[in-house]
């Protein structure tokens, strides 16, 4: 489990394919302290585990299916990576809870100055639109992000010049793809409304109507979508 509050901005140094897969070894000084072999690691919000560590580096290895649900696949030797240990219970949640198990991937729209920020318009696929929710949480390349505003293809959002500068979220550009993660608390909450009488008409819900039943308890609950 992780928070989505990058500790570091590592540097790809090698890519190797192996068995459909890929291995990274991934240059990061500070990271690298705070890891030991078979720990987690969230590479651009992916969780993965820790096969080699050097004295500044740590390696991991990614498979098939992992390579073709998110960017990393897309990934060469140079290339900055947003890096964040696994989150020990004695950790402050500073920013929300993210697994590390990637939806899929979207893609930026827009980028623009607002105020001392930049904002960003992102297209998400639609399987997924209905978990953002209008000030909740989405998780971009590992990144926590609160979605300032919803729109009819994803959502909105501001990063702020702190977030700018140790992230990679600003060296994107439009048809740019990031890793997505929505709220897991969302998901959890429809997981248990699907499951409340599974024999009855909820079971021949469609999606829509699903997602329609779940915005209505999540604004009876007071959130804003």
């Amino acid at each position: 489990m992780f928070t989505g509050i990058v500790a570091e901005q590592g540097r790809v140094r090698q890519v190797t394919v192996r068995n459909g897969g890929r291995f990274f070894l991934i240059d990061a000084a500070e990271t690298v302290k705070d890891l030991a072999l078979g720990a987690s690691v969230a590479v651009n919000g992916v969780c993965l585990t820790v096969t080699k560590i050097e004295e500044s580096a740590f390696g991991a290895e990614a498979t098939g299916e992992t390579l073709r649900r998110t960017t990393l696949g897309a990934l060469r030797t140079g290339d900055g990576v947003n890096l964040e240990p696994a989150l020990r219970l004695s950790d402050r949640l500073g920013g929300h809870l993210v697994t590390g198990h990637i939806d899929g991937r979207c893609r930026l729209l827009k980028q623009g100055r607002q105020e001392n920020g930049v904002f960003l318009e992102v297209w998400v696929p639609p399987a997924f639109r209905k978990y953002i929710i209008g000030k909740g949480s989405v998780a971009l390349d590992g990144v926590s992000l609160t979605v300032a505003e919803k729109t009819a293809v994803g959502f909105r959002t501001v990063i702020i010049p702190h977030t700018g500068k140790v992230t990679t979220l600003l060296q994107r550009k439009p048809g740019d793809e990031f890793n997505l993660e929505t709220d897991y608390l969302v998901k959890c909450v429809e997981a248990l409304l699907n499951t409340e009488n599974p024999d009855n008409q909820q079971a021949k819900e469609t999606d829509q109507e699903r997602g329609s039943r779940l915005a209505e308890k999540l604004r009876s609950a007071g959130f804003e979508l």
